[in-house]
């Protein structure tokens, strides 16, 4: 965005929040410009972003958000995101807006960890984490060259906005700290994320379509390209839902790395929106068993669609291309209707993967997550909202075994799927509790029970 007036800020001893704030108004009172934050550390409290005003974080320039809840008090936002109602930069419902520069945010992720959960995994979140960025309605957003560190919760959440363009941004954040994803695009429409470099321990870039105060979806998300970017995940590197309310269509990820991650490519349905027209391509993967407090486990694609809640049934998967996939996997291809919705279209192309063991074992099941019963985990039972929860015999609800082992590839209850030069390179000897048969397709019982049939 191009900017007619110019501030510079110098670093302050101390909270530089009026500062940064009485700038930015009046930047965009007098028809907008760029307020550049000069080199140095600045701390603050929540920012709002408003019309016309680029925030620019010059070279060697540090904005280090204060690390309290509290803080960001006057900085609420619409959609809630894991109870979080905050975030540490804001805007709503204006235009011609920027996030640039070669500086840092340095958002300080160890205040909001209160535990460590060895046994799935990860650490133990704090109840309540503010997001970094949260751009709710805004049109011709750019978002460019800035690095952000140590994400508490989301990190880069864009809300119903439009025309937006988020470019050469690299996100570093703690690779155990669960819910920091890289860069949410939620109910958008025409965006551009492209030359990213993300590493985290939640989904890296994520497309979905949250629910608004009113219980509504908040809109649809289409015209989605995401390309050039390189994802480390250790939930799912490129992902669609699983928020999915409003309808999610014509998106394309095309020419990404992925690598040292859980899964891959991801498609999940799960609160009535239609998700169609999606294509994979050209990407390259590497995925790694994690344990079974991550979602899934080693795969290079996942497509699921499960019921959320049953007066809410989940949507459509319609009309998927993959394509020109290459890499390595220490799960399985997954592509799963559990519900009457279903799966249908589906192209597989020119894919070649090896299949190897990994040292976990978690891959050999596939996951169904998130379930009803990850709404509200009961205190007996163990587990974590919206992550994980243990049954009556101690194993995480909606991990179950693939019939006969872990196949390459795994079809159930999908209408219409080709598959052309699909080559998965496997070891022989196959390793114990894997399925003899490369690709196993088998259908659902007709309620979407999920039990198979032959």
């Amino acid at each position: 965005m191009s900017a007619s007036s110019r501030v510079a800020i110098e670093p302050f001893d101390g909270d530089n929040t009026d500062r940064l704030q009485a700038a930015i108004d009046s930047l965009s009172a007098s028809g907008g410009g760029r307020l550049e934050i000069l080199a140095g550390i600045h701390l603050c409290r929540g920012l709002r972003l408003r019309s016309g005003v680029d925030l620019h974080l010059a070279a060697g320039a540090i904005l280090r958000p204060i690390p309290d809840y509290a803080a960001y008090a006057h900085t609420t936002v619409s959609v809630i995101a894991e109870k979080s109602d905050r975030g540490m930069i804001v805007a709503k419902g204006v235009r011609r807006i920027g996030l640039t520069g070669e500086g840092r945010i340095e958002a300080g992720c160890e205040s909001f960890i209160i535990g460590d959960d060895e046994s799935v995994g990860t650490f133990i979140p704090a109840e309540f984490r503010p997001r970094v960025v949260v751009f709710e309605d805004c049109d011709e957003v750019e978002i460019s060259s800035i690095t952000i560190s140590r994400s508490p919760m989301w990190t880069l959440h864009c809300v119903g906005c439009t025309d937006l363009s988020v470019r050469n941004v690299t996100i570093e954040n703690d690779r155990r700290l669960p819910n920091t994803d890289g860069i949410v695009l939620d109910a958008c429409r025409g965006a551009v994320v492209e030359d990213c470099r993300i590493s985290t321990a939640d989904d890296g870039i994520c497309l979905k379509t949250s629910i608004g105060p009113d219980g509504m979806a908040i809109g649809r998300c289409e015209n989605i390209l995401v390309r050039r970017c390189a994802v480390q995940s250790l939930s799912c590197a490129l992902k669609i839902g699983t928020e999915t309310h409003g309808d999610i269509s014509n998106v394309v990820f095309e020419d990404c790395s992925i690598s040292s991650s859980n899964r891959a490519l991801g498609i999940f349905s799960r609160d009535g929106g239609r998700i169609s027209n999606v294509r994979f391509s050209r990407i390259a993967v590497e995925c790694r068993e994690t344990p079974d407090g991550f979602w899934g486990s080693g795969e290079a694609l996942t497509v699921n669609v499960v019921d959320r809640i049953a007066e809410r049934p989940a949507g459509a998967v319609e009309n998927l291309i993959v394509e020109d996939v290459t890499g390595r996997m220490e799960g399985a291809v997954s592509i799963i209707s559990a519900a009457p919705a279903g799966i249908r279209n589906v192209s597989l192309a020119r894919i070649a993967i090896d299949q190897q063991p990994g040292q976990l074992g978690t891959g050999r099941t596939y996951d169904l997550r998130p379930t009803n019963a990850d709404l509200a985990p009961g205190a007996d039972g163990g587990g974590r909202a919206n992550a994980w929860t243990r049954g009556a015999d101690g194993r995480v609800i909606g991990l179950q075994d693939y019939p006969g082992g872990m196949p390459a590839a795994y079809v159930a209850d999908v209408a219409g799927i080709t598959m052309n030069e699909v080559w998965i390179n496997r070891p022989t000897p196959l390793p114990q509790g894997w399925n003899e048969n490369d690709v196993v397709m088998e259908t659902a019982a007709p309620d979407g029970s999920g039990a198979w049939q032959n």
